[in-house]
């Protein structure tokens, strides 16, 4: 916190005897004004959603000093709690605010975040809620709505992949054994999305340009993030299967097949080898006489990744 934020000796008003059953109240209290949502000015409301006074919670609780004032002093976690959640959001979410641009990603996110606030001890599930939330709230993502959603789903998977745990693999000998009444299982970290859009290649063209030596605010490199979605955006929507998973502290973004899609999302759902493959080439086009070959090479391809586990 910088010097001109300084906000000494905020403790609570509690008189010696009072009991935890006190302190608890008013830890209750202070998190219900912090965590309360800011004014669109970026401040802390006077009064809340349900009538109650900030002003007077301020002063119930927080000492003022020389220099601020209770509310004041409130005011200051509030705002950096808000700040917390903006910067967390925006950072978990940079594609999204690329198809959108800045004004509309963020009255999306306050309302979001207004309507969906964070439950968790960890800000990693933040945005765990925003692709059903989105579908509640359609306009928020309007021309671009289908666009708008293949990104949310594939930006929520990579969170999901980066530091979901990752189980023992299986052994040569064990994979060896597996027959076609086995239930295989596969890596906690592994998600697999169909999608409309080449979200894939527009969410690494905006993060490269986030990492560039010119900062993202830059003119230049806004101009080049709102090309990559124009041409994205005016693509034909058309299938497309990926594989969301984690290599050596990577996440990474595999193109699937459509067999190798629906066989991977079979046995996600626990369907059985024999049941997974019949899913798989169902309507397939890959000729008969090909298909024992396309099995063992999928599989000795994912097996050489690690999604098999025990």
């Amino acid at each position: 916190m910088s010097a001109t934020t300084r906000v000494p000796d905020s403790s609570p008003r509690l008189h010696r005897g009072e009991g935890g059953s006190q302190l608890l109240d008013i830890q209750r209290r202070m998190a219900a004004a912090v965590m309360h949502p800011l004014t669109r000015a970026e401040t802390m409301p006077r009064r809340r959603r349900d009538g109650a006074s900030n002003l007077a919670e301020a002063e119930a609780i927080i000492r003022p000093n020389n220099r601020l004032t209770s509310f004041e002093r409130l005011e200051i976690y509030n705002r950096q709690y808000w700040f917390r959640l903006y910067s967390s959001f925006e950072e978990d979410f940079p594609g999204l605010q690329a198809i959108l641009g800045r004004a509309k990603f963020d009255a999306l996110m306050r309302a979001y975040l207004t309507d969906c606030p964070s439950e968790s001890f960890t800000l990693r599930n933040l945005g765990s809620r925003l692709d059903a939330w989105l579908a509640e709230h359609p306009e928020f993502v309007r021309p671009h709505a289908e666009l708008a959603h293949d990104m949310v789903r594939l930006e929520w998977a990579h969170i999901e992949a980066f530091d979901s745990e990752e189980k023992p693999r299986l052994g040569a000998e064990q994979l060896a054994a597996i027959g076609e009444d086995s239930t295989l299982r596969l890596q906690p970290y592994l998600r697999v999305l169909a999608l409309s859009y080449p979200v894939d290649d527009l969410l690494l063209q905006v993060r490269n340009e986030d990492g560039s030596s010119a900062s993202s605010a830059n003119n230049a490199s806004a101009a080049r993030k709102r090309h990559h979605v124009r041409r994205v955006a005016a693509l034909a929507p058309k299938p497309i299967w990926l594989a969301i998973h984690r290599l050596e502290n990577t996440v990474w973004y595999k193109p699937l097949s459509r067999e190798e899609f629906h066989l991977l999302a079979a046995l996600l759902a626990g369907r059985t080898l024999s049941q997974a493959i019949d899913v798989a080439l169902a309507s397939s086009s890959i000729p008969d006489a090909d298909r024992p070959a396309f099995l063992q090479e999928t599989f000795a391809g994912w097996a050489m990744l690690g999604w098999f586990t025990q």
